[in-house]
């Protein structure tokens, strides 16, 4: 597969690099053979904004028969959408490629209208701008990022490593997308319908922390009930300051966060084992395989025995 990802002048070293590192780590990690190439609308150097030059970015023909094109960034005072560029994204969505804007890079997909009647997100500095030019477009500033299927826009800086790691996640599989997490020392899954200014999922607390001390329980009792009282008794707290200190932990709610831990560890077994769809519902702690399938297809527009098919990480 090819990746072509967008280049200019000013761009920050750390915005161009992220695809890169998180997409190579595919191939190095002997995953699948994934290749990344630089594109500008002219070949030659750019210079990033902290003064270096990169050398022999491919022409804007680069992308054309590319998989995923990538606008890693923008800039922040509105660079002009070029005819060229534009002109790229377009004919590149049109013939099925995948089309993603890493943090201000969703305003550069949005000039291009490609998100015109849809969600997105960037960053949360640049939220009311890309509102204001596009309002045709609703900007929920509470996400990590937000995947279309043919378009995907992520909020700022970091979170650009939990888009690509989605990517990853979405077409080769869990499995692969912890891997290369855990190559690169991030953690593999923040939610993309957490709040931008929340660290992780779990946040690295103290082991005496009760939040921390509940979730790690729950992760040991995903079979379990684990519901917000039986949390709560574990966490040593009132319901209602559990709650409370959870959100703010978290950025979600227990109910939120139990449902994608143990989602999550049904793709696990679903990637991994030959376990009958019904004992994974019971194994993750779904109260019937109905509910169980109603969750997993709203969760990820699939049923459990598609998913396995196509990611079924056994030799």
């Amino acid at each position: 597969m090819k990746i072509a990802v967008y280049a200019f002048d000013d761009i920050t070293m750390f915005h161009l690099s992220v695809p890169h590192m998180v997409f190579d780590e595919v191939t190095r990690q002997n995953l699948a053979t994934w290749t990344t190439v630089l594109f500008s609308e002219t070949p030659g150097n750019i210079r990033t904004s902290e003064g270096y030059p990169v050398a022999n970015i491919s022409g804007i023909d680069a992308a054309l028969d590319a998989d995923i094109v990538v606008v890693p960034s923008w800039l922040p005072h509105g660079k002009e959408l070029s005819d060229a560029l534009r002109h790229t994204l377009h004919t590149a969505h049109q013939r099925g490629a995948s089309i993603v804007g890493l943090c201000l890079g969703a305003i550069a997909i949005a000039d291009a209208g490609l998100l015109a009647g849809r969600t997105a997100v960037t960053h949360w500095h640049a939220v009311d701008e890309l509102a204001t030019r596009h309002p045709n477009i609703t900007v929920d500033a509470s996400v990590l990022y937000v995947d279309h299927g043919d378009v995907l826009t992520s909020a700022g800086t970091a979170s650009g490593i939990d888009a690509c790691l989605h990517v990853i996640r979405t077409r080769l599989g869990a499995d692969a997308a912890n891997k290369v997490a855990r190559s690169l020392v991030v953690a593999p899954h923040r939610e993309g319908g957490q709040a931008q200014y929340i660290e992780r999922p779990i946040a690295a607390r103290a082991d005496d922390d009760p939040i921390a001390v509940a979730t790690q329980w729950a992760l040991e009792h995903l079979d379990g009930d684990l519901n917000v009282d039986q949390l709560a008794v574990v966490a040593h707290m009132s319901r209602r300051s559990f709650i409370r200190a959870f959100r703010d932990s978290t950025g979600a709610t227990p109910a939120a966060w139990v449902r994608s831990r143990r989602l999550d560890e049904a793709r696990r077994l679903l990637e991994t084992t030959d376990m009958p769809i019904d004992r994974v519902a019971a194994e993750c702690g779904f109260g019937s395989g109905v509910t169980f399938r109603q969750n997993f297809a709203s969760a990820f527009g699939s049923t459990p025995s598609s998913y396995r098919r196509r990611f079924d990480a056994r030799a």
